[in-house]
């Protein structure tokens, strides 16, 4: 019965972790598009020419667009965090097949995360 205890309250954490991050990031979202509305609502946009990768979509300019509070690139951190939440999940999930001992899918759980952080950090982005 113990065993079964440990395994519904871990149930309950990445149940929270998972509602915390979508909740949190639409949030996030919502205010960047809120933020980007009032600011940029009325512009024509010009797609006849190429303007090249955009400074918000990468960390510094993420970074730096949060704090100068910047429509875009809350909206991207709202994003970033949404992608985020599950791999957190796949992170607590290794945390809970370690506290209940059960090292298969321990060591399943933590090749899964291994694969996804050498994706991100290996991946090719063009």
């Amino acid at each position: 019965m113990m065993n079964k205890l440990k395994d519904t309250d871990i149930q309950a954490v990445i149940g929270w972790v998972l509602r915390t991050g979508v909740m949190l990031s639409v949030g996030i979202v919502f205010l960047g598009g809120a933020i980007y509305l009032y600011r940029h609502g009325h512009d024509v946009t010009d797609y006849r020419t190429f303007k090249g990768i955009p400074a918000y979509v990468q960390l510094n300019g993420i970074i730096n667009g949060i704090l100068t509070f910047r429509g875009r690139s809350i909206i991207q951190c709202g994003i970033i965090l949404l992608i985020a939440t599950p791999i957190i999940r796949v992170a607590f999930s290794a945390v809970g097949f370690a506290l209940e001992k059960d090292y298969l899918y321990t060591g399943i759980t933590l090749l899964v995360l291994l694969i996804i952080l050498a994706s991100m950090l290996g991946g090719h982005a063009g």
